[in-house]
C-alpha cells in the first residue's frame, strides 16, 4: 500500500488533519461553534469553487472565503445579532456563488465532487506542502495564544482580559477555525469536515475533563478514524470520507453509550 506515492501522500496529509482537526476541534466543541463550523464548511465550497474558477489551487480560494467569512461573522456578531443569524445568511449566499463559480468556469463533475466529498487520495505534492504550511500556522498561532484561547472556549464568564484583549482573541480563533476547515476538506471534502472538527473532540469530552489530555485524545480518534478510512478506501476502492464518517459517528456513539452506561 505505501509503495504507491499517492497513498503516502494521503496518510502523511490525513495525518496533518487530523492532527490540526483534533486540537482545534477541542475549543470548538467547547465554545459550541458546532454549527460555525458547518457554515464555514458551506463557505468554504464558494472559496474552493472560485479558486478553481480563478486557476488557483481549491484550498487556497477555501482557505481565502472561511478567513473572510469567519472574521464577518465575528465583526456582524452583537448583542442584538445572533451568531447563528448573521452565519446562516453568510453561508447561504456563500452557496449561491459556490454553485455560480462552478457554472461560471466550467468546472468538471470530478472537480465538483472532489469539493464536496474530499480527493486525499489524488492530493497533489503541491497541496501537500500547502497543506503543511498551514497547519504549521494553525499549531504555532494556539501556542503562543494558548492560555487566552483556553480562557474563551472553557471560561469566557471568568475571563480576566481587557475587552479589547478578549475581542482580538476571539477573531484569533475564528481564523483558527477556519483555517482548521479548509485543511480538514482536503481529506472529507466541505460536506463533512464536521466530522474531524466535531466529532473526535465531542467524543473525548466523554472521557476526560483536562485540556491538554482532551486534545490528546481528540488526535487520537481522528487519527484512527483517519487511518482506518484511508486503509479500507485502498482495500475496497471506495471513498475514504465514507469510511472516516461512519468510524468517526460509531466512536461518538460508544462514548455516548459508555458515559450514560457509567453514569
Amino acid at each position: 500500500m505505501f509503495s504507491y506515492d499517492f497513498m503516502q501522500n494521503a496518510f502523511i496529509a490525513g495525518t496533518i488533519v487530523s492532527i490540526v482537526a483534533g486540537i482545534v476541534g477541542t475549543f470548538v466543541v467547547a465554545r459550541n461553534y458546532a454549527f460555525l463550523t458547518h457554515s464555514l464548511s458551506e463557505i468554504g465550497f464558494a472559496g474552493a469553487a472560485f479558486g478553481l474558477f480563478a486557476g488557483w489551487p481549491a484550498l487556497l480560494g477555501m482557505m481565502f472565503a472561511t478567513s473572510g467569512a469567519s472574521l464577518a461573522i465575528g465583526a456582524l456578531e452583537s448583542g442584538n445579532t445572533k451568531r447563528d443569524n448573521v452565519t446562516s445568511a453568510i453561508s447561504a449566499l456563500a452557496i449561491g456563488l459556490g454553485i455560480l463559480f462552478l457554472a461560471l468556469g466550467h468546472t468538471s463533475t470530478t472537480a465538483a465532487t472532489g469539493i464536496l466529498f474530499g480527493s486525499v487520495l489524488g492530493i497533489s505534492r503541491q497541496n501537500l506542502w500547502l497543506l503543511i504550511v498551514l497547519a504549521i500556522v494553525v499549531i504555532v498561532t494556539l501556542l503562543i495564544n494558548y492560555r487566552s484561547l483556553r480562557q474563551l472556549a472553557f471560561d469566557e464568564v471568568g475571563m480576566f482580559l481587557q475587552s479589547r484583549r478578549q475581542k482580538s482573541v476571539r477573531y484569533i480563533f475564528l481564523v483558527m477555525i477556519a483555517l482548521s476547515v479548509s485543511i480538514s476538506s482536503q481529506l472529507v471534502g466541505s460536506l463533512l469536515i464536521f466530522v474531524l472538527v466535531t466529532l473526535p473532540a465531542a467524543s473525548a469530552k466523554y472521557y476526560l475533563t483536562s485540556t491538554t489530555k482532551l486534545m490528546g485524545l481528540a488526535v487520537v480518534f481522528a487519527l484512527f478514524g483517519t487511518w482506518s478510512g484511508l486503509s479500507l478506501a485502498y482495500l475496497t476502492n471506495l471513498p475514504a470520507s465514507f469510511f472516516i464518517a461512519i468510524i468517526e459517528v460509531l466512536i461518538y456513539l460508544l462514548s455516548v453509550w459508555q458515559f450514560q452506561k457509567n453514569a
